[in-house]
């Protein structure tokens, strides 16, 4: 929490960039209401950051349409990710008291700006959960989580040497868009963030085309898995999953899954959605029998290939939970150091998880002497993958259902985010539905209650 005080304070400082050319800090409507809410005075629920581990559901304005491009959503399906996690535990900085939160959202455009002419009031879509102008270098390219117009926070551009697009509902540090935990979502550049959806893809399937199905395949094609490789993958939660399942359709021959802890239920949930996937329990392991050596008994020399499907900010031993906690790393290089040393020599790794700063204790020997490729996949652009996932989604080749273990109420946020931070309740992936939302599609779970 201070540490993302004394960040909003040094942006305050610094001031932001003069690259973006759309509204910048706009990440709760009741900041200016005058400004940002609908003149109608109608509200909505959102879920709202409030602090390190607490999240409310609070009453706040419905957004209006402030820029010719934007298109407010009568959100009809959102969900929760690991990603943010890392905003409830104030891993990111320059949160804000106040701010909605979500970034993989669908809905029924509700009304729009003059120049957006692809769309019309009702129409199915999902957003992507990066802000993409469409012009600019990067967005020409569909390299969409990368805009260079959507975001001019100073302290990115400083720490990583450039800028991220903005995000939808994922602090300042990107921009400080409001995210989609909420009835209603205002979509800067609608035109070009959102996909409409067909008739034949409920908003149960459409939805999960906004992040997690796009990073998903982004990690997998992005490190280069190919016919015949061997794949571990950290990490059992929906992005681990879905990896499994893309790096079989990309040829895998074996792909081995890794977790353990209070998550470890989730191998077996995996295992029971894919069936020709390998665990391995960390936390089941002997005295002795690291996670890199168990994978070399497993597979002469290590697998081909390691992707990093969990974050680093969780620490497995107290070094780097004390250096977490003095401040001393923003993430620690525990789980790289083991996809390094797993891999055969000349081996990739993949990480996809996400990073915020700098971690200690890298073991950088093993990389150069053993050549192995370590990828940042970056944050997925989400524009040039959507439309031929969605396909494969129309025909049967990725089902997003199989992650899925949840309906849940927006009004029931605050608690689910409670859940899932506990991996408790077997919850792997919720569907969140809203007063708009559809009658529940065939073959999807109930809906489940928590309050």
């Amino acid at each position: 929490m201070a540490m993302s005080q004394a960040a909003n304070l040094l942006e305050k400082v610094l001031g932001h960039g003069d690259n973006a050319v759309t509204e910048q800090n706009m990440s709760n409507p009741s900041r200016n209401p005058e400004k940002y809410g609908d003149p109608s005075g109608e509200t909505m629920k959102a879920l709202a950051w409030m602090g390190k581990n607490k999240v409310e559901m609070v009453e706040t304005p419905k957004p209006k349409v402030i820029e010719d491009r934007d298109v407010i959503l009568r959100v009809t399906g959102s969900t929760i990710c690991g990603s943010d996690l890392h905003l409830y535990h104030g891993a990111i900085v320059e949160l804000q008291k106040g701010d909605i939160l979500g970034h993989e959202f669908c809905g029924r455009v509700d009304s729009m700006g003059s120049a957006v002419k692809n769309l019309k009031e009702g129409d199915r879509v999902v957003a992507s959960f990066q802000i993409s102008c469409g012009e600019c270098m990067y967005c020409k390219k569909k390299l969409s989580s990368q805009c260079e117009r959507t975001n001019s926070n100073t302290i990115e551009n400083v720490m990583y040497g450039g800028r991220t697009a903005g995000m939808f509902g994922y602090s300042h540090f990107t921009g400080g868009f409001a995210g989609g935990q909420a009835e209603y979502v205002r979509v800067p550049y609608g035109d070009v963030n959102l996909l409409k959806l067909p008739d034949d893809v409920p908003d149960e399937k459409g939805l999960y085309l906004s992040d997690v199905l796009a990073t998903s395949w982004n990690c997998v094609v992005d490190t280069g898995v190919k016919e015949g490789d061997v794949v571990a993958i950290w990490g059992a939660g929906p992005i681990g999953q879905m990896c499994a399942e893309m790096s079989f359709t990309n040829g895998a021959k074996r792909v081995i899954i890794i977790d353990g802890g209070p998550s470890a239920w989730r191998l077996d949930f995996v295992k029971s959605k894919l069936s020709k996937v390998e665990t391995l329990n960390f936390t089941d392991l002997p005295r002795g029998t690291t996670v890199t050596s168990r994978l070399k008994e497993m597979e002469h020399g290590g697998p081909d290939v390691a992707l990093e499907c969990v974050a680093g900010e969780y620490a497995k031993g107290w070094a780097h939970y004390f250096e977490l906690l003095l401040g001393f790393e923003t993430d620690t290089s525990e789980i790289v150091n083991e996809m390094i040393t797993s891999v055969k020599n000349f081996g990739r790794c993949g990480i996809t998880g996400v990073y915020a700063g700098f971690t200690n204790h890298f073991n950088i020997g093993s990389l150069m002497e053993r050549g192995i490729r370590l990828i940042g996949n970056g944050q997925a652009p989400v524009h040039l993958y959507w439309e031929s996932l969605l396909q494969m989604i129309r025909e049967g080749k990725t089902d997003p259902l199989a992650m899925v273990s949840h309906r849940v109420r927006v009004e029931e946020m605050d608690e689910v985010y409670r859940i899932f931070d506990a991996r408790a309740e077997n919850m792997q992936k919720v569907f969140v539905e809203t007063k708009f939302s559809d009658k529940r599609a065939e073959g999807t779970p109930e809906l489940t209650t928590f309050k």
